[in-house]
């Protein structure tokens, strides 16, 4: 298994996702501010991933506060917190991470400052676990949606790289194929950030699952010519009406999937709903860099002086979605009562 991001001796240690596929290196953060840092810059991305990271980096700063005061442990802790949750907006399981770590500070505040430290990294681990278990979970449930002999196309990084391991829309391909079913994916190259040619393919690659890359542009060419028979994408946030917010360029993949007749299924846990919102119009969208549509690897391909758009995120309307693979099952229309029915399900 692809270990995306860890935690052992006071560091929490990532793979470098800005440099694969040509190399494969890790990052080793000592604060949260390097762990912010990662985040923002892209070194780990993917909603879980985001969660998972974020956790650690809460346990991480709570180790390096002195003294016994609790209050005044909180209030450094919670400042620094605060910060970390503007690393990036639109993901919603970064606010749940920071949100539960806190809640747990909160509800141990009796316990010695040490073993309340040691509380706080045993539940950052618990995330990470627990994140590995719903990503199994997911592709147990979204196996049972694919044919054997079925190509899958999916747009972004839903793998392994993308969560704590194992991966959300990967999960999913990674569960037929342990289910006994051939399967071949077709993965966007999805511009501008290159995730499914750098990412999604470097993984399908070493775990020797057959995987074809195109353009973003050939997908709704290949969709026409009956060469996709499924499409499973991951998700940052899902509003409780089954709004789903994916990197961008999903929305374009699912009006081209609606127009072929081809399902199309959205995976992610249960943290990745935000149940608070009543539509995909309430979700933030990220604004990234221009440097990031006019450059590939540092290379400028644009004249300079131009206008840039780069929204990082695009809403998928519900109603273009065949269903919600979740790790406690899957949700299907109409979504604000199926998903709340998942999430009150223990």
């Amino acid at each position: 298994m692809i270990n995306t991001v860890e935690y052992a001796d006071g560091v929490v240690r990532m793979i470098d996702q800005t440099k694969l596929p040509n190399e494969k290196t890790y990052v080793n953060c000592y604060t949260i501010e390097d762990v912010g840092s990662a985040i923002k810059t892209m070194i780990i991305r993917g909603a879980p991933a985001i969660g998972v990271a974020a956790a650690m980096g809460v346990s991480l700063e709570a180790n390096t506060i002195q003294g016994n005061n609790y209050d005044s442990f909180f209030a450094q802790l919670k400042e620094k917190c605060d910060i970390l949750g503007q690393s990036r907006p639109t993901a919603v399981n970064l606010a749940w991470a920071i949100e539960r770590m806190l809640r747990v500070v909160k509800e141990n505040k009796a316990l010695s400052m040490n073993v309340l430290k040691r509380r706080i990294r045993k539940e950052a681990m618990n995330i990470w676990e627990e994140d590995i278990a719903a990503n199994k979970r997911i592709g147990s449930f979204g196996q049972a949606l694919i044919d054997d002999g079925n190509t899958i196309l999916t747009h972004c990084n839903a793998g392994a790289l993308a969560t704590a391991g194992y991966g959300t829309a990967l999960g999913v391909v990674r569960g037929a194929v342990d289910a006994g079913k051939r399967v071949k994916v077709i993965a966007n190259e999805t511009r501008p950030f290159l995730q499914g040619a750098r990412l999604t393919v470097w993984e399908l690659k070493e775990d020797d699952i057959p995987v074809k890359l195109i353009t973003d542009s050939m997908c709704g060419h290949f969709m026409k010519s009956g060469a996709v028979d499924r499409v499973v994408v991951g998700a940052d946030r899902i509003a409780s009406n089954g709004d789903v917010a994916n990197k961008i360029g999903t929305y374009m993949v699912a009006v081209l999937a609606h127009r072929h007749n081809i399902p199309f299924y959205v995976a992610a846990p249960i943290s990745t709903l935000d149940l608070s919102l009543a539509s995909g119009d309430q979700i933030p969208i990220e604004e990234r860099s221009a440097g990031e549509v006019v450059s590939i690897n540092g290379k400028r391909i644009a004249p300079q002086g131009i206008e840039v758009g780069h929204p990082a995120f695009d809403i998928t309307p519900h109603e273009l979605v065949t269903g919600i693979i979740t790790d406690k099952g899957v949700a299907y229309a109409p979504y604000t009562q199926s998903l709340r029915m998942l999430a009150e399900k223990k």
